[in-house]
């Protein structure tokens, strides 16, 4: 599972479609996990979750 930021969904995507060869999850982060989770690719809070 990827935590990201808007600005690199598709990084995520793309990531997570490589390693596993099928079409990703992506969900959004919702309340206070919103707010404490940082994107792994950046230092700003992560939206989404992507995953398999």
């Amino acid at each position: 599972m990827i935590k990201c930021c808007l600005e690199h969904i598709e990084l995520a995507l793309e990531m997570i479609v490589d390693q596993y060869e099928v079409a990703p999850d992506m969900k959004e982060l919702q309340g206070e996990e919103k707010l404490s989770t940082t994107c792994e690719f950046c230092q700003n809070n992560a939206i989404y979750v992507v995953g398999n």
